[in-house]
Parts: C-alpha cells; sequence; structure tokens
C-alpha cells in the first residue's frame, strides 16, 4: 500500500494543502501564507471533506493569529474574533468547522483571559500548537474508526461508498475509506465501487485516485447505476462519511446519498456512516435542523469547465441532503460503533472515552 496521503500540512512557509480541484491530472499543492487563503480554499473545495475542513479551520485560525500585528492582547481579541468569523462564513453544514473553531476559540480565551496574561509569542505558539495537535488528533480518530469498522466488514467483501471520505476528506487517514483500509491491512479481500457523485465528481476524480494508489481494487460506475448494483446482490454493504449528524441520527452526507440509503434498504443491504465524533452535532434534534449548503448552479451547468447544458437554463445545485436515521444500520465513530435508537446510543458515546494523540 501506498504511503499515506498529507491533503494538509502545517510548514513554516505556511499552510500547505493538496489542491483537489487538480486532481486526478495534477498532484499540485498550494501554500496558504494567509487566513483569507485558507478560507478562500475552503469555500472554493480546494480542501473539502468535513474533517479536513476543520482541520484547515484550525490552522487558518492559527496562521491568522501568527501573522497578527496586534502589540497587546486586547487588539489581538478583536482580529481573532474576524479571523474566526471570516472561516465561520466559508461552508455551512460541516460541524467538524464550528467543532474547529469553537475549540480554538476556547484555547484562545482560556489563555487571554488568564492573569497574569501571557506574552503575545506564547499565545501565538499555543494556537499553533493546538491547530496541529487537532490535526493529529484527526488522523487518530479515523485510524480508531477503521479498526472499529473493519470488524463488520466480512473476510470477502464489495463495498459501496459515495463522495470522497477517505485521505483527502480527512487530516490523512479517512472514514469511510479509513474503514476500507483497515480491513485491507487486517487481510480482508476488499473491492469497492465507487459511483461518480455528480456534480462535482468527487467519486471518480477522488475516491478512486485514492484507492488505485493503495492497490484497493475499485469499479467506477455512475450515480444512476446504484440501484441496478444493489438490487444485483454483489454489494454486501454501503459506507459513508457524514458532514453532519444529529442527535436522533439524521445525517446529512454529500448530495445522492439519501437516495443510495432507499435504495440499500429496498434490497436489505447495511448501510454504514463512518464519522469522527466531531460530526455529531447533539444540540440538533433532527435532521430538519441541519442547514444545507446551496452552491452555483454554474457548477452543475458544466463538467470540468465544459458547458453540458444551456448556458441560461436554471439549475439547482443543494451540496448535502439529509438521510433520516431509519435507513442507517450503523455509526461508526472513534469512541464506538452506535446502532438504533441513535438517540440513546449516540448520548452513550458522548460520555465514552476518545482517542487522542500525544502532545
Amino acid at each position: 500500500m501506498a504511503p499515506l496521503l498529507k491533503p494538509i500540512a502545517w510548514t513554516p512557509q505556511g499552510v500547505v494543502i493538496l489542491d483537489q480541484l487538480e486532481l486526478p491530472a495534477r498532484e499540485v499543492y498550494r501554500t496558504c501564507t494567509s487566513y483569507a487563503e485558507v478560507a478562500d480554499a475552503i469555500q472554493r473545495m480546494v480542501i473539502r471533506g468535513a474533517p479536513a475542513i476543520g482541520v484547515a479551520a484550525a490552522m487558518g485560525i492559527a496562521l491568522g493569529v501568527l501573522h497578527s500585528t496586534a502589540k497587546d492582547v486586547e487588539t489581538l481579541k478583536l482580529e481573532f474574533e474576524t479571523i474566526c468569523d471570516t472561516l465561520a462564513r466559508t461552508r455551512p453544514t460541516a460541524a467538524n468547522l464550528f467543532w474547529a473553531i469553537r475549540r480554538m476559540r476556547e484555547t484562545f480565551y482560556r489563555a487571554a483571559n488568564a492573569q497574569p496574561p501571557p506574552s503575545l509569542e506564547a499565545l501565538k505558539k499555543l494556537l499553533v500548537e493546538e491547530a496541529q495537535h487537532i490535526h493529529a488528533e484527526d488522523i487518530a480518530q479515523n485510524e480508531a474508526i477503521g479498526r472499529y469498522g473493519a470488524a463488520l466488514l466480512p473476510a470477502r467483501a464489495c463495498v459501496l461508498t459515495h463522495c470522497n471520505a477517505g485521505a483527502l476528506a480527512t487530516g490523512g487517514f479517512g472514514t469511510a475509506l479509513g474503514v476500507i483500509r483497515a480491513a485491507v491491512a487486517e487481510g480482508k479481500l476488499v473491492q469497492v465501487l465507487a459511483p461518480e457523485t455528480r456534480p462535482y465528481l468527487q467519486g471518480a476524480r477522488l475516491t478512486t485516485w485514492e484507492l488505485q494508489r493503495d492497490g484497493i481494487p475499485t469499479t467506477l460506475i455512475t450515480d444512476n447505476m446504484v440501484g441496478h448494483f444493489l438490487k444485483s446482490e454483489r454489494i454486501d454493504c454501503v459506507i459513508v462519511g457524514a458532514d453532519r449528524i444529529a442527535a436522533n441520527g439524521d445525517t446529512a452526507n454529500k448530495i445522492g446519498t439519501y437516495t443510495i440509503a432507499v435504495l440499500a434498504r429496498e434490497n436489505q443491504v447495511p448501510f454504514y456512516v463512518a464519522a469522527p465524533f466531531s460530526s455529531i452535532d447533539l444540540s440538533l434534534s433532527s435532521g430538519e435542523q441541519i442547514p444545507i449548503e446551496e452552491r452555483s448552479p454554474e457548477e452543475v451547468r458544466r463538467i470540468g469547465g465544459v458547458r453540458i447544458a444551456p448556458e441560461n437554463v436554471p439549475a439547482a445545485h443543494p451540496a448535502f441532503d439529509v438521510t433520516p436515521a431509519r435507513y442507517l444500520t450503523a455509526i461508526i465513530t472513534e469512541r464506538g460503533i452506535a446502532r438504533p435508537p441513535f438517540a440513546e446510543s449516540l448520548a452513550a458515546l458522548a460520555r465514552a472515552p476518545a482517542p487522542t494523540a500525544a502532545r
């Protein structure tokens, strides 16, 4: 298996991001030298996937604070809020974005309000270290998700996934694809079906590229082939990631996930969601409260910059849909596996210890 991908890294030069808009044609790394550039990379989907967005936001905040010209802590507090607000406006659905901002805020104000207050240099160093720890923690959590999820797969498995919930969507290991990677590492024979995932083609461009790089057998299918393959009895389970999960288990993920979940239920195929606990928003009682990002209709009218529809035809582009909890077999987290009724099992996992990375 190839070395794990590094979709994002903190370096002395800035936040280095693997440009996912260029894949699979070119492997290009962009260096963001300001928090505004990190925010732009998130908004334009240069980096995407809920856990990766969280890591990027933490690094963007650290970068903004590091480069601040504030002369005292009180002035820095004002700049800090501007930095956090800029990153919070990038993408509304991913819970990890707001979780990471909240965690960086807590770290900042706990130190900034201490008596005596720390030096500016000490405060900046603390934020950089916290962002790096969030990154390392994400990888450790993904590896734990992989271990829990691998136990659910038979010795020979055909898995259908959707969008990209791999190393590219996280700090560097993957949630749904992390389960697949862990199963392969255990010696299980796994093959994958990857729908293309219109309109951004994350399945075609990213998931197949990742898995091919790892030597895991993968077959690309179009989105409208999913029902055919689920009915064929070839698929042992569906595993997807998540951008936000409500307290009752309702799950927001890439548009098209709900369709797959309904078809999986109709054909008695287990449907698993793999996500870190930071994707679970216990403040929301159901998926009806999850904000759904609406992206540009032009992204539907074009593929790879090539127009495929009349210029002025109306188009819609909700980036996510919500799958009701009744269609989920289980939710795989780094704290363990939640099963129905999810309101009870997720609340229990919230009290469980989480794996952490060494500081």
